[in-house]
């Protein structure tokens, strides 16, 4: 290889290893977080599906107290205040819906987005997300790695081993792209948490709303489903709307499981 094309090299390197130092971040031990934290059913949603998943674990709060319902054309209205909740996102949710939303609508709301930022500011601080801000710099420097690679293979008599090199370099690029907001500590969590609590095969085994709201942030669809296929359904909150009826267990007209409050 010529000693003019080590210089990519060494730079793609370089940038490589800035990104990684980036996402890097501190494992945590097995507790799940630093003494005293315990996430919430929606911090854990989080940890699982992003923002959408903790609005939807928070209206499934707010549903469960008689607060919102299922709207119009698949979306979700205000029922009523939001109850005595010191619950931040809960009560953020509740404010947007002014008018009714669809789910992707409620989401982005200003109400909604700062208890949601706060929230994952507090996952960031204890091991379970990696911080937004480093994630976008980690990507600005892996986008960097294609131009540097491509400037060292125009050197002239750039041969084989300068393209071995630079694909290894933007095969590494992809994989660190690809890294999750959730740490390797966040998917023990959960992980640990989806075996202690499996999810049951019949609503009726649950009573607890509380276990009602963990069973959706750990699993989602199946969860909703399971416990409020009409709600869940009619309200848009199935990210895949025809589990609701493949998987609809029997109920009574017109309710619910999960309105049980601990």
């Amino acid at each position: 290889m010529p000693t003019g094309t080590w210089w990519f090299i060494g730079a793609a390197c370089g940038e490589l290893l800035c990104a990684a130092l980036l996402l890097h971040v501190r494992r945590i031990r097995s507790g799940g977080g630093p003494r005293g934290f315990e996430p919430s059913p929606q911090a854990l949603a989080m940890l699982r599906g992003g923002p959408r998943a903790a609005v939807t674990v928070a209206l499934v709060a707010l549903h469960q107290r008689g607060a919102v319902a299922a709207g119009r054309k698949r979306t979700i209205r205000a029922n009523g205040g939001p109850g005595r909740t010191p619950d931040p996102l809960q009560l953020g949710v509740h404010r947007a819906l002014r008018r009714a939303l669809p789910l992707r609508e409620l989401v982005p709301r200003p109400e909604a987005r700062r208890p949601l930022d706060a929230l994952r500011a507090d996952l960031g601080r204890a091991g379970l997300l990696r911080p937004p801000h480093r994630r976008r710099a980690a990507r600005g420097v892996l986008w960097c790695v294609l131009p540097t690679v491509a400037a060292g293979l125009l050197v002239p008599g750039a041969g084989a081993a300068a393209l071995a090199a630079g694909t290894a370099a933007l095969l590494a690029a992809a994989v660190l792209l690809l890294v999750p907001p959730a740490t390797p500590a966040a998917r023990d969590l959960l992980a640990g948490l989806r075996e202690r609590y499996p999810l049951p095969s019949h609503r009726s085994a649950v009573t607890d709303g509380r276990l009602v709201q963990l069973y959706v942030a750990l699993y989602g669809d199946p969860a909703l489903a399971l416990f409020l296929p009409r709600f869940s359904r009619d309200g848009g909150l199935l990210d895949r709307p025809f589990e609701a009826d493949g998987n609809q267990p029997s109920r009574r007209p017109g309710r619910d499981a999960g309105g049980v409050l601990p």
